[in-house]
């Protein structure tokens, strides 16, 4: 709220263009300044080399499976550093609890290896305000937190649901936010793949508690998730769309920001100094942090870049699936049994890829021949 009034005040006096060439109008300038030869919903003409379809689905696969190679990697740590015990110099045994703490570990890393990266190699020149960052952080952070919390009053199916469901509030969200005009075979293909996901990840956790009762707090919280989430891929697949920054830019502020929230918010619950000792305590921990930290960056590298080459639509079809590969090796893993309808849904869910696959192909195709059309009648 204080940064919208100080936005709202600087535009108010017209700061911007009456301020001059000292640091703190360079700073002010920086945070809030917007590029005149870019409107909120332009998209800067560059040049993008052509791929073939076979080098767009190497790269489509490459994202797919480094992101999960990351965040599997990334559960496997988390649940290590949430149950082990570690063992201090002087022989205390303790157990570290505060998973907040390790979202700002993750976020400090990954702000730090994005700020090298873009101190090391020249970037293209950033264009876009500092402030626009803020509602994605604040959003992803929310997100998380409302996730975390749902669970708490919401039953399995009902998490089930508002996972399997994630592609159609992308949707949804993209109409509102970039004004996105989707096919109708992708509606088709996004309720396809729903369904299906439904099916499997309820048949796959059928030996699991259902009986815990979903309150209206529960529904909200839900909801709140949902909403977040697809608001957060959206706003940064417009800023990418924008001002065609590189996802080492946007990893970059989004996790500056991300910093401030997260450490503000563990100062004033009291848990920063309280993990900070415990860090120092226990030497191990530290490890633990930055292997878990350098996972939770790659991901998140492979993240923007997903959502700059192929936009939000195809990274919530991806971590949608990602949510059914999880469910499906740990069936796998942990001898879970998976009856007809979980078979059954898994098909509907490989049915709605290619599906979406072939029409997006014959599309194009259809679109090319159009164009050739047009081109060979103007001749």
């Amino acid at each position: 709220m204080p940064g919208y009034l100080v936005y709202r005040y600087i535009r108010k006096i017209n700061y911007l263009n009456k301020s001059g060439s000292g640091l703190f109008p360079r700073v002010i300038r920086l945070c809030f300044g917007e590029d005149e030869t870019i409107t909120p919903t332009a998209i800067i003409p560059t040049v993008i080399p052509q791929r073939t379809a076979f080098e767009e689905a190497f790269l489509l696969l490459f994202y797919f499976f480094g992101l999960q190679i990351s965040y599997l990697s990334w559960g496997v740590l988390q649940e290590k550093v949430m149950t082990q015990e570690y063992v201090s110099a002087s022989g205390e045994i303790e157990y570290f609890k505060d998973s907040q703490f390790l979202v700002f570990v993750n976020r400090v890393l990954a702000f730090t290896m994005s700020g090298m990266a873009l101190l090391c190699r020249r970037q293209p020149r950033h264009k876009c305000p500092f402030y626009k960052y803020v509602f994605c952080s604040f959003s992803n952070i929310m997100s998380s937190w409302c996730q975390y919390e749902a669970l708490k009053y919401v039953s399995f199916p009902h998490q089930v649901l508002a996972k399997a469901a994630k592609v159609i509030p992308v949707m949804i969200m993209g109409k509102i936010i970039s004004k996105t005009k989707y096919e109708f075979y992708e509606y088709v293909t996004a309720v396809i793949l729903s369904v299906g996901m439904l099916f499997f990840m309820l048949d796959s956790g059928n030996d699991r508690a259902k009986s815990t009762v979903t309150t209206f707090s529960g529904i909200l919280l839900l909801c709140s998730y949902i909403a977040f989430d697809s608001f957060t891929s959206n706003w940064q697949g417009a800023l990418f769309r924008t001002y065609s920054m590189k996802p080492v830019q946007m990893m970059c502020f989004v996790n500056f920001y991300s910093c401030i929230f997260t450490v503000v918010s563990l100062i004033q619950q009291g848990s920063f100094w309280k993990s900070g000792s415990f860090m120092i305590k226990y030497p191990s921990f530290i490890v633990d942090c930055i292997l878990l930290s350098i996972c939770s960056a790659s991901g998140q590298l492979f993240i923007y870049s997903t959502l700059s080459v192929f936009g939000p639509l195809v990274f919530a079809i991806i971590t949608t699936i990602r949510q059914g590969f999880s469910v499906l090796l740990s069936c796998i893993i942990y001898h879970h049994n998976v009856n007809a309808l979980g078979i059954f849904g898994l098909g509907l869910v490989f049915f709605s890829i290619l599906l979406r696959i072939y029409c997006g192909h014959r599309l194009k195709t259809i679109r090319k021949l159009q164009s050739d059309s047009l081109k060979a009648q103007s001749i």
